[in-house]
């Protein structure tokens, strides 16, 4: 079998981020998805399920009710590893390109307040699996430590 795309980088060398992970076509179109990387893989603490369940939820709100993208917004969801969230756009995208939106979300994250979008047992199916305290450390640590002086290192996969 071929190795898909995100299990060819060297995780050893990989930093928090914004990446082009791959670009798909369906047709004409392109559906660019984004590795946001929050932690460094394989050197510090992974999130935990429920911190990451909770950015999935506001993060995937903010996003597809973003007044400019919400149209192009296609999936944004976890990684496995928890390092991590996959953005997908209906769009040819680079990292740079998406960096302020990214920033936007994670503000919107960070200053949330309130019942977590989604986050019931009709529209959820593990809803009480929610932490918004920690939701918020991530995306202010991923906001203050990588996006806000984000340089090319931290937007093209290291080598």
């Amino acid at each position: 079998m071929e190795r898909i795309a995100s299990f060819t980088i060297n995780h050893l060398l990989l930093e928090p981020g914004v990446y082009v992970s791959r670009k798909d076509y369906a047709g004409e179109e392109v559906l660019t998805t984004f590795d946001l990387r929050f932690t460094t893989p394989n050197k510090e603490p992974v999130m935990s399920t429920a911190e990451v369940h909770t950015i999935e939820h506001l993060g995937a709100t903010f996003l597809r009710n973003h007044p400019t993208m919400k149209e192009r917004v296609v999936y944004f969801g976890p990684m496995g590893c928890r390092t991590g969230f996959y953005m997908i756009l209906h769009g040819d995208y680079e990292s740079k390109e998406v960096v302020s939106l990214v920033k936007e979300m994670c503000e919107f994250i960070v200053s949330f307040e309130g019942e977590i979008p989604g986050a019931t047992p009709v529209e959820c199916g593990n809803y009480s699996d929610q932490n918004l305290t920690m939701a918020k450390y991530w995306a202010n640590r991923y906001l203050e430590n990588t996006l806000k002086n984000i340089d090319e290192n931290h937007l093209v996969y290291p080598k």
